[in-house]
């Protein structure tokens, strides 16, 4: 049992620097939908079941502009495309987890969870537990940081606080970057990812620049390292 909760405890305690940056992000979501009229309940039923920030964002807005539900389901799942690529490549690590957990691991699964996620794996074998301790204490955040927007967010002009709070996720995912870039390939590959975003936020309508710049990295990576092992 010690150990159980030694797991939990660890994955829990490397979840804080992503807490530090849901904390503000959703309390920049919950003035927005607070704002817009959402009640404080439904405000945190939606972290509950989406938790997924820039989804949120995208469903307060629509809705608030009387938006059909059609669309907005549509338009959250389109932006959420890139889980698919996240759950292939940590699939590998999870293989000997046990089966009942793997739902729960894919909900909670998100940009910054996958980041830290990743960072582990290739330093340890990390259990269940462990992130299941990241994973969710992470969850925890974010579903704080909404209630507290939720209640308090009517103090603050909601538009001028999520632009202002949406800095921490920048600074969130620059620390994220710096600690997986321990190698020149991982830095080519942000720098590569990076650039094609760019390129296909100017060239590509809508939402999927990040999709189509993560797909060209990964596929350019795995073609890389079979080249080399053949050669």
């Amino acid at each position: 049992m010690l150990i159980y909760w030694a797991e939990l405890r660890g994955g829990a305690k490397k979840a804080y620097s992503i807490v530090l940056g849901y904390l503000p992000l959703g309390f920049a979501y919950g003035a927005l939908a607070s704002l817009a009229g959402f009640e404080l309940p439904l405000i945190v039923v939606m972290s509950l079941l989406v938790f997924a920030g820039s989804a949120q964002f995208i469903a307060v807005n629509m809705l608030a502009a009387g938006s059909a539900g059609a669309a907005v389901i549509a338009t959250v799942f389109i932006v959420n495309l890139r889980h698919l690529l996240m759950s292939a490549s940590l699939a590998p690590h999870l293989q000997t987890y046990p089966r009942r957990v793997l739902p729960l691991l894919a909900f909670w699964l998100t940009d910054e969870n996958y980041a830290l996620a990743c960072g582990e794996f290739k330093k340890y074998e990390r259990s269940y537990l462990f992130i299941i301790g990241l994973f969710g204490t992470a969850y925890a955040g974010w579903v704080l940081g909404g209630a507290l927007g939720g209640l308090f967010g009517h103090f603050f002009d909601g538009r001028d606080a999520a632009l202002t709070m949406g800095y921490a996720l920048y600074a969130m995912f620059i620390f994220l970057l710096v600690i997986q870039a321990t190698e020149k390939r991982l830095l080519l590959a942000a720098c590569i990812s990076g650039l094609l975003a760019v390129i296909f936020y100017l060239c590509v309508p809508g939402s999927w620049y990040i999709i189509l710049a993560t797909a060209c990295t990964a596929t350019l990576g795995v073609l890389t390292e079979k080249w080399q092992k053949l050669s």
